[in-house]
């Protein structure tokens, strides 16, 4: 079966930055699971998916604009330190979490101070070319359920309980 909408694939990936540096893997653990045209994934990878089988392996770079965005420098602001949640001393480039009214979200801190930090809320991958290095591990016709509710289920997908 190729993917296409309404299939649901799973997948180890392992993400590289431009320089080549190793971002994050699924290998060793579960496969991920998405279910295809639902926007689960970064536009760029869900495009580069379609036709593709099981047991394909294949990489895919992904520009900025089809990932996370483009730095946008209206994100920086300034915060009081007791809004973000860390652990140890407050330091330029660590990631924390936001306390917002829509919940925790991760920003990166750019200038600490005693009472107030500086912090940039794009997204850590924001403004960079990204590389997947995918293989396809499974690809299945998605349920109705799944479809209705626009996210896979069972393992390396959404758990509901």
């Amino acid at each position: 079966m190729k993917i296409g909408p309404e299939t649901v694939v799973q997948f180890h990936y392992t993400l590289r930055n431009a320089e080549g540096e190793e971002l994050e893997t699924s290998r060793g653990d579960d496969p991920t699971a998405y279910l295809h045209g639902a926007d689960n994934i970064i536009p760029g990878l869900e495009k580069a998916m379609v036709d593709h089988a099981a047991g394909d392996v294949f990489t895919v770079e992904v520009a900025p604009e089809d990932a996370y965005g483009e730095v946008d420098p209206s994100r920086q602001q300034r915060v009081p330190v007791k809004h973000l949640l860390f652990k140890g001393k407050l330091k330029p480039g660590m990631q924390v979490l936001l306390n917002t009214e829509r919940g925790r979200v991760p920003v990166t801190v750019v200038k600490a101070g005693r009472h107030s930090a500086d912090i940039d809320t794009n997204h850590p991958l924001a403004g960079q070319t990204l590389s997947f290095d995918i293989e396809i591990t499974d690809v299945r016709a998605a349920s109705a359920e799944e479809v209705a509710h626009g996210h896979a289920h069972g393992p390396g997908g959404h758990h509901h309980h």
